[in-house]
């Protein structure tokens, strides 16, 4: 939910108890909601529920009002939300599965040289746990090799190995287990 709530800076300053806050939805149209509360009683006083509204707050009550100016410009400025990408692989290798194909071409069409990325690599329990974390921090090696070969800088893509660590699907050791053996991409 994009939440945007500002706050007079020069109210605040001199002991104002009235500040404002603004709920505008995010950019599939979905908007959550906020509630206000009370600083000394901690009850809650009111809530923002619809998009494009307003409401003073510090008050006994919050009355949403509409919201006459968008704030477009000052929204612009917010960075994008971040995009995960899961990718699996063949047990054993740095090797995607044929079924994360897709995945890797819809990645690939959406990092651009401006794109932060952190790529974090897992495995499952089969085989050494030293084993796995070099093998994690392989699988997210190659994947960063493809963006980078695509135009992303090296540095704005993290790579770290978890080994069996961070097991999605929690296994006891030496299992084979295909929904571990990924490597987990978030986009920004």
């Amino acid at each position: 939910m994009r939440l945007l709530i500002t706050l007079g800076a020069a109210a605040a300053l001199a002991g104002c108890a009235t500040s404002k806050v603004s709920l505008y939805p995010d950019a599939d149209g979905a908007t959550g909601a906020v509630a206000v509360f009370d600083a000394k009683s901690e009850a809650e006083v009111g809530a923002l529920t619809q998009p494009n509204t307003w409401a003073k707050i510090g008050g006994k009550s919050v009355k949403a009002q509409p919201v006459k100016d968008n704030h477009a410009a000052l929204l612009a400025w917010l960075p994008a939300p971040p995009r995960p990408y899961r990718l699996y692989f063949i047990q054993g290798t740095t090797d995607i599965t044929p079924e994360s194909v897709p995945t890797m071409e819809a990645l690939m069409k959406a990092v651009t040289a401006t794109s932060e990325v952190q790529i974090v690599g897992h495995t499952d329990t089969v085989g050494a746990s030293e084993l796995n974390e070099t093998l994690s921090r392989d699988r997210a090696t190659e994947i960063r090799a493809a963006l980078v070969k695509r135009g992303l800088p090296v540095e704005n893509a993290k790579v770290t190995g978890r080994g069996e660590r961070e097991l999605l699907n929690k296994t006891a050791d030496g299992v084979d287990d295909a929904g571990n053996r990924r490597v987990e991409v978030i986009l920004r």
